[in-house]
């Protein structure tokens, strides 16, 4: 079969800078192809110009006949007043009238196919909910449906990740995986690229031709680009020493240069001019210099919030939530779209308040709160270290003005104080990697990952006890996101961090606090153990909920016939049926044992005494695998019965 789609030598600038050059690209049926690259490579407008939606200056696109292909871009963008469903019934009533597909044809057909893809991509609920009501997730999934119901041959992806949480991202992966067709998706997610990926394009200047693919995951794009990138340098140094000779053979007296070949003239200029182009390809792998300042304090309790509550009309989002933050804390924050992260953020910084404590919140502090020291903060306050300084990371960015240029942006005059050193502008904008012309440029003409890099230099200049990051690795390339998560590190104060970049999470994070958006709290020791217990119990559900069904097709099943009883599996033992018999008593107990010492870290006294809140900490660990463990068995043994 011939390629879905193949560009050649394709071209682009961006106002006076080029972008890429002599990029050329095949896709083939089934591939998940991840393009990735620095911030400012182009990978968004190369997506756009495979997608048909821009022009390329030089090359040629050259589609599969009757190809089908959909664009889902970073900003999801619906009409005013628009629904669930009527924008999915819009977008195939306009792919129908543009001649992109073929296979429907009217009203009826489009609101089925529109329906069916709602309820794939988990909206079955919201059919009729406006589009400007949706939660930002819940906006990045009906985009996302809206190219699915193309039934299209090639779907492109820019960004999803950005605005789906944890959940939402292994949803998507698993429709990219479980697909009958091929993905381009623009992403910087780590484990996405480790775990979905079947090929990887970087988009970047630093390679002869523009990109550089590897057919694999991401640990395996990393090891053959390291040696590429090895084997360039080499030949940097092997090209910098013949040009070396090449100066001194020129640069003897006007009577020995015109007895000289004139061919060895021109090879020598040759690689004069291959040695500059090399050194500019290897100069372009730098990184940004992160690193946030703290403020020294050795405060051991930076901030203690108690019995923290929260809830909008009938809807109660957390309550009962006792948070600690302590230096060298890295508090992982997470749950689905509308759980709360942001509200709890809120009331950290101090813009919200708790609500009061409800009278059975009362009634159960009654119980505790004599043993508790004089120091701790009464129910729905939160206690804050005397001139505790926070710096908030927010998502959104509104604190950068679009019409400002960079310069302005980064410092109203022409130097920044950092740690106590007068930097030049154009020196502070280099550790972000911007040149000096770039101080003239707008903010809202840079790329989403230059503009993080803007955002993380303003917060780098604030000294701060606690950091809080809502979703900082937006838009981040991966070169910026290993060095941030270095920092992070090396951060001696206290951070919040909100992320769905699950590599992060497992990298950083100390503990993590789980929002349910139902009222509920947990805290896990870290991402693995959120991720092993959250997917037990999930199967558990799922095996609970199956049950009715497979016992009602017990009861309608055939006897099975006397040849396929030697294929059966192999029976319980009678010390196997006994084990099954008492598993749901063990589980039971278990269970009870989890809830007594998540009850146990939550209280007031644990979580003043940091050696205590560890070794609590490490028994929920503990008695969170065992529970992991009966469920597993349990699932085993069921199997065999």
């Amino acid at each position: 079969m011939p390629p879905l789609l193949t560009a050649r030598d394709i071209s682009k600038h961006f106002a006076t800078r080029l972008l890429f050059s002599g990029v050329s690209m095949q896709v083939d049926e089934g591939e998940r192809i991840a393009l990735i690259g620095p911030n400012g490579a182009g990978k968004s407008t190369l997506v756009k110009i495979l997608a048909g939606l821009e022009e390329a200056e030089d090359g040629e696109i050259l589609p599969r006949r009757g190809l089908i292909s959909a664009y889902v871009p970073q900003a999801d963008v619906f009409e005013e007043g628009a629904t669930v469903r009527s924008a999915v019934v819009d977008a195939l009533a306009q792919a129908a009238a543009d001649g992109v597909i073929g296979h429907l044809h009217d009203a009826h057909e489009f609101e089925i196919a529109a329906d069916m893809t709602i309820y794939r991509v988990g909206l079955g609920d919201l059919m009729d909910t406006a589009c400007a009501k949706l939660s930002g997730g819940q906006r990045k999934r009906l985009s996302i449906a809206r190219g699915l119901a193309l039934e299209p041959d090639l779907l492109m992806l820019d960004e999803p990740t950005n605005h789906l949480d944890v959940e939402g991202i292994d949803w998507l992966e698993d429709v990219l995986r479980t697909g009958s067709f091929a993905s381009i998706v623009v992403t910087h997610d780590r484990a996405f690229l480790e775990q979905t990926a079947t090929r990887i394009v970087e988009l970047s200047r630093a390679y002869p031709e523009g990109t550089f693919s590897v057919k694999g995951n991401y640990g395996e794009f990393l090891r053959r680009k390291g040696e590429f990138l090895d084997a360039q340098a080499e030949h940097e140094r092997s090209l910098s020493n013949q040009v070396r000779d090449d100066l001194r053979w020129l640069s003897r007296g006007a009577k020995a240069r015109r007895t000289k070949s004139k061919s060895r003239i021109d090879a020598s200029y040759e690689r004069m001019d291959q040695l500059a182009e090399l050194r500019q390809r290897n100069a372009t792998q730098k990184s940004a210099r992160i690193d946030f300042t703290a403020t020294g304090r050795e405060t051991q309790k930076l901030l203690v919030g108690r019995g923290l509550r929260k809830s909008f009309g009938d809807k109660v989002l957390f309550e009962s939530l006792d948070i600690l933050l302590a230096p060298g804390s890295i508090l992982g924050l997470m749950g689905p779209n509308g759980s709360g992260k942001s509200t709890l953020i809120r009331m950290l910084m101090g813009d919200l308040e708790s609500d009061p404590p409800t009278a059975q919140m009362l009634k159960d502090d009654e119980d505790v709160k004599r043993s508790l020291p004089k120091s701790t903060p009464g129910l729905g306050t939160i206690q804050r270290a005397d001139q505790l300084r926070m710096v908030l990371f927010s998502q959104h960015r509104t604190e950068l003005d679009p019409d400002k240029t960079l310069g302005e942006t980064l410092s109203p005059s022409d130097g920044v104080v950092y740690r106590g050193t007068m930097l030049h502008i154009a020196t502070w904008a280099e550790m972000f990697l911007f040149t000096k012309a770039q101080l003239r440029t707008p903010i809202k003409n840079l790329s989403g990952g230059e503009q993080a890099r803007v955002h993380i230099a303003k917060l780098m200049l604030e000294p701060a006890d606690v950091l809080i990051l809502d979703e900082p690795t937006n838009d981040l390339d991966l070169a910026s996101l290993e060095v941030l998560e270095e920092s992070l590190e090396e951060f001696p104060g206290a951070i919040v961090l909100v992320t769905h970049d699950r590599a992060m999470l497992d990298r950083l994070a100390t503990n993590v606090l789980a929002l349910d958006g139902e009222g509920g709290s947990r805290y896990f020791a870290d991402y693995q153990q959120w991720h092993a217990i959250t997917r037990a119990e999930e199967k558990a559900r799922a095996k609970e909920n199956a049950k009715p069904a497979k016992a009602e097709a017990a009861v309608s099943a055939p006897e099975p016939k006397p040849q396929a009883a030697a294929h059966a599996k192999k029976k319980l033992t009678f010390t196997e049926k006994h084990e099954l018999d008492r598993m749901e008593e063990s589980i039971e107990k278990a269970e009870a044992r989890v809830s007594e010492l998540q009850a146990e870290m939550g209280k007031p006294e644990v979580l003043a005494d940091h050696k205590r809140l560890s070794e609590v900490g490490v028994k929920l660990g503990e008695a969170q695998k065992e529970r992991d463990r009966l469920y597993a068995r349990w699932a085993e043994l069921e199997e065999r019965v």
